[in-house]
């Protein structure tokens, strides 16, 4: 099961599309885990879009590029251990060239600060201000379709200092853009 015992974010994505009756429902999950939950939970629902981005091979497993859903409505970005800033963020390009094509009216962040190079459960080497970085620039390229209908949901992160700067860094970009 992974750190998925709720799938919070599937969750909530489920709930806004049988709810409130959006139509597409994007979730970015930049925890350094595969969310294997809300893969699962999202990945039959051809209203919603998973994307994540995340360390490969890792717990717990799963999240190749092969891993679509069943209406080609997940990407999955494995990214190597060591993944620098510059490689995570050429990597993200595709998250927000998916995003685009996708057209989401609502957003999730399945926001997991454990990619920072400080966490000590994986091998990422982020700092605090790339997630700031990572949500300026997808809500920059989603906002003319969400109207700002955008939630952060958090997830994982394991180093404390580390947590709260990198949360702080991403809370502001919400705050900046709205």
């Amino acid at each position: 099961m992974g750190f998925c015992c709720i799938s919070n974010a599937g969750i909530a994505t489920n709930y806004l599309i049988s709810k409130y009756k959006y139509k597409k429902v994007a979730c970015v999950d930049f925890d350094v885990h595969w969310g294997n939950g809300n893969y699962d939970v999202m990945r039959n629902n051809k209203n919603s879009l998973y994307i994540s981005t995340h360390q490969y091979p890792f717990y717990p497993g799963g999240g190749t590029d092969k891993d679509k859903g069943d209406f080609n409505n997940s990407l999955n970005i494995p990214l190597p251990a060591g993944t620098n800033s510059e490689q995570y963020f050429n990597a993200f390009d595709r998250v927000l060239d998916r995003l685009v094509d996708y057209k989401p009216d609502f957003l999730l962040f399945s926001a997991g600060f454990d990619a920072h190079k400080d966490d000590p459960l994986a091998q990422f080497q982020l700092s605090s201000k790339d997630f700031y970085e990572i949500t300026k620039r997808t809500l920059v390229a989603t906002n003319k379709f969400t109207g700002g209908k955008v939630v952060s949901i958090l997830e994982g992160g394991y180093d404390l200092n580390a947590l709260a700067e990198s949360a702080n860094e991403h809370v502001n970009a919400l705050i900046e853009f709205n």
